[in-house]
């Protein structure tokens, strides 16, 4: 009895005996044929076994076995160039092949020829500067199938609508060991994009126009057209957006689409209705008779508006600050100019803010905007009581590189209580700030990094109750080595200078401590005391973070670290607090969670715990 009936068996009886698991249709696993090959090695080999591996010799008899063996390996060396080999093939007692591979093709002649717009078209050029394939050389048949599929995909991707092989030949003579290659490739005209036309959009269509990455009459590439849809569904105003050629071309008649359906033509052509389809021969007649001399493409833009008022109720914990609830109200569009509006309230144990942002896009909505923000904060943590509110208006641009620039005005009022002092302040300040966010992927980033740089400035010369310069830093860096192997580096910095530093509210003061910058410590309790030992913040700041996490099993890791910093009023601080520890880390379908326990180095009995839902950044 052989191994594949008594599996049959087996499985027959598995499912009799529990019905239920068994209500659905089971696979029957196949068993990769094993064969020892001698003769040949390499490439050749591995395709024979690739070639063998499908077969379920339980289905053959001994005869047709060797036959089916035989053949697939004769079809597995022709591609290598090996088209008389001589096969000797053993069952028993194991499969084994001995092979007398004989001669090896060669090219004898190698004609590639490109017609039509394509010809002086660089990507076209250089995939023939680069076929590996020489006259002279042994055949492979893998290049020249790749060569084909190469022409036709660049013809979607770069608007020859129109294109077709007048000559495709591979001539081989075993008897002589010579092969005649022939393709000739005509691409016809290269299309350009034509007018664009914008159906069921509630966006003023000259905004969305504005946005293309093409120009009407430029060559057509269907990257541009993949582009500008992604620029279009990032703007937030629209629920499902589609940009497609307008295609009326003979390629649409074709039996069969280039390369058996490139995703390009799929996409292409989705909207296009179904036509009665022709032969390639008919296709070429009508081709010869009737040409188009118009190879302008429109391009039709369909979208959808996404819903005017969307909500979204957020729960989550940290030990910084214990339960917290976020409740966001967005508008993504409130006009026919794509101004949004967004809402936040925040609520936890030591902290309750309520803010907002009215957007205003300018011509490229994406990378240029005004913003106008405002809202208002309670503090009520330890040595710090405050209540602030806050209007900002800033100008905000994103560079090609990624790095964002925002120019801002910003005016605060604050009641606090800091460190048993209690003061009022208005403050009227300018700040300028650059910030690059870059992850992937998103959800638990392999690989990223973030940077900020700002400063503002404050003088009484304008109104402000206090004169200062502040500066802020961070860097955050996260590399993965190998799959399993992720490291992450941080390092925060911040500096003020001012006359009078009691007239800085909480908010401009530096604190450091908790799950996010010193680990060991509680939130926010490093920073220098006043006389009676309360908190009253720091005129500089560092922290700094090394850790290294180690995948245990899929979405779990093991993590070590280490923190040091401190908040402080001069520049060298006698004594950084330095922590250490290990944790656990959580791939959850909502987002990494996080389980740290760390010690405090200056104090020998203590330890932290600290946990948190989050991205790093």
């Amino acid at each position: 009895m052989g191994r594949q009936q008594r599996w049959r068996i087996a499985t027959r009886v598995a499912c009799f005996s529990a019905l239920p698991l068994c209500a659905v249709s089971v696979a029957m696993p196949v068993w990769a044929l094993e064969a020892a090959i001698d003769g040949v090695g390499g490439d050749v080999e591995e395709n024979i076994s690739a070639y063998l591996e499908s077969i379920d010799e339980e289905q053959y008899t001994d005869v047709r076995l060797e036959g089916e063996i035989r053949s697939r390996t004769q079809e597995a060396m022709r591609v290598y160039g090996y088209y008389e080999p001589d096969i000797r093939v053993e069952l028993e007692p194991a499969i084994r092949l001995t092979i007398d591979p004989g001669p090896r093709i060669e090219i004898e002649v190698l004609s590639i020829n490109i017609e039509g717009d394509a010809k002086d078209d660089p990507p076209f050029k250089e995939a023939l500067d680069n076929f590996p394939l020489r006259e002279g050389e042994p055949l492979r048949h893998a290049p020249w199938d790749s060569l084909r599929s190469q022409f036709s995909g660049l013809a979607i991707e770069r608007g020859y609508f129109d294109w077709g092989f007048t000559d495709r030949r591979m001539e081989v003579r075993p008897y002589l060991q010579s092969a005649r290659l022939y393709m000739d490739f005509d691409s016809g005209p290269r299309y350009r994009f034509g007018q664009t036309y914008i159906t069921g959009s509630h966006i003023d269509p000259e905004r969305l126009q504005n946005m293309q990455t093409f120009e009407t009459n430029d060559p057509y590439l269907a990257e541009s057209l993949a582009t500008y849809n992604q620029r279009l569904a990032e703007t937030g105003w629209f629920r499902s957006v589609t940009v497609r050629p307008r295609l009326e071309t003979a390629q649409e008649l074709t039996i069969t689409p280039p390369s058996g359906g490139d995703p390009w033509w799929s996409e292409a052509t989705a909207s296009q209705p179904v036509r009665p389809l022709i032969s390639s021969a008919a296709l070429a007649s009508v081709l010869m008779i009737n040409k188009r001399d118009d190879t302008q493409l429109p391009i039709d833009v369909s979208v959808e508006p996404a819903d005017r008022h969307q909500f979204e109720v957020g729960i989550g914990y940290a030990t910084d600050v214990g339960p917290r609830l976020r409740f966001s109200w967005n508008q993504p569009w409130i006009n026919s100019y794509g101004h949004s509006l967004n809402h936040d309230l925040y609520l936890s144990a030591p902290e309750q803010r309520f803010t907002g942002v009215y957007n205003i896009p300018l011509e490229d909505p994406l990378r240029d905007s005004y913003r106008l923000q405002y809202g208002i904060r309670n503090i009520d943590d330890s040595d710090t009581q405050s209540l602030e509110a806050g209007v900002e208006l800033g100008r905000r641009w994103q560079f090609d590189n990624d790095w964002v620039q925002t120019i801002y005005f910003r005016t605060t009022y604050e009641d606090f209580t800091q460190g048993g002092e209690a003061d009022q302040v208005w403050l009227f300040y300018p700040g300028i700030q650059w910030s690059r966010t870059r992850t992937r992927p998103q959800r638990f980033p392999l690989w990223g990094d973030r940077q900020q740089l700002s400063v503002e400035y404050s003088d009484r010369v304008w109104g402000s109750d206090a004169q200062f310069t502040r500066l802020t830093g961070d860097t955050e860096w996260i590399r993965t080595l190998g799959n399993d192997n992720r490291f992450l580096a941080r390092l925060s910095m911040g500096a003020i200078e001012t006359d009078d530093f009691s007239k800085l509210p909480p908010s401009l003061r530096f604190f450091a401590g908790g799950d996010r910058s010193v680990r060991g410590y509680s939130y926010e309790s490093l920073s220098p005391r006043n006389a009676e030992g309360r908190l009253r913040g720091g005129q500089q700041m560092v922290t700094s973070s090394l850790e290294y996490q180690r995948r245990v099993k899929d979405n779990w890791w093991g993590a070590t670290f280490i923190d040091t910093g401190d908040a402080f009023d001069d520049w060298a601080p006698d004594d950084l607090k330095t922590g250490a520890g290990v944790g656990v880390r959580w791939v959850s379908p909502v987002g990494p969670i996080r389980f740290d326990v760390a010690h405090p180095f200056d104090n020998d009995d203590a330890y932290r715990i600290h946990f948190s839902i989050g991205p790093e950044f």
